[in-house]
């Protein structure tokens, strides 16, 4: 019986997976239950996913807390209903207004404190119930503002030709970057949808020391699991 693993690991959530995948797939990589993530990432996403394993499952709300950065590429005149790419298109608008200024301008202005209203298709309960699975019956409910901090945004590339963008933006939890991008296109007034997204870094946690579920695989089955646990510990040192 191997011995059970306490400690963080970074993993490098794929496309396609949902997080809860990343945790099942664990425990079968671990052999053991006791296991959480630290927030979720939407299938499409991929990047860094702390999950905690063991006694590090006591802090995992901890971790939720931690400031999160993100690389996102989006794409203006487009509105759909779940904000990305994924869902059904409910308009598309003339975006040859748009200047590169304008843009520039109005995506930094988002930087600070600011008010979003979470997507349907999102977690949050109401009610008992998950939002995106009263959004798959077609039900729109009334979501409240919730107050989160975009601490910085860095214009990686503007290509109006092609109507996108790429920025990468450090924020609080509970952000939503797909509602950020489709906020930019709202103040625009020509719609906008994120068409990928990167989690690069999750407090401490960086994109470059994330290892797949694969190469976590073969660390398992070479006896070398425990060179990819960070011990709680030196989390909160």
């Amino acid at each position: 019986m191997a011995e059970e693993v306490n400690g963080i690991i970074n993993v490098y959530k794929e496309a396609g997976f949902t997080s809860h995948d990343v945790v099942a797939k664990l425990r079968g990589i671990l052999h053991q239950k006791k296991i959480g993530h630290t927030g979720t990432l939407d299938p499409a996403a991929t990047g860094v996913l702390p999950v905690c394993c063991g006694k590090a499952t006591k802090v995992c709300e901890l971790l939720t807390d931690k400031e999160k950065s993100y690389r996102a590429v989006c794409k203006l005149g487009v509105i759909t209903d779940t904000q990305d790419t994924t869902g059904t298109v409910l308009q598309t608008k003339d975006i040859s207004g748009v200047t590169q200024d304008e843009l520039s301008d109005t995506i930094q202005s988002f930087v600070g404190d600011i008010m979003q209203i979470p997507p349907m298709y999102s977690a949050i309960k109401v009610g008992g119930r998950k939002l995106y699975e009263l959004a798959r019956e077609g039900k729109e409910i009334e979501r409240k503002p919730r107050p989160v901090t975009i601490y910085a945004i860095d214009i990686k590339d503007i290509d109006l030709e092609n109507g996108s963008f790429t920025m990468d933006v450090t924020c609080s939890k509970g952000t939503y970057i797909r509602t950020l991008c489709h906020d930019i296109g709202q103040a625009l007034s020509c719609g906008a949808v994120m068409t990928s997204l990167v989690r690069s870094r999750v407090g401490e946690f960086r994109l470059k020391d994330a290892k797949s579920l694969g190469e976590l695989q073969e660390l398992a089955d070479q006896g070398r699991l425990q060179e990819a646990v960070i011990p709680v510990e030196e989390m909160f040192h």
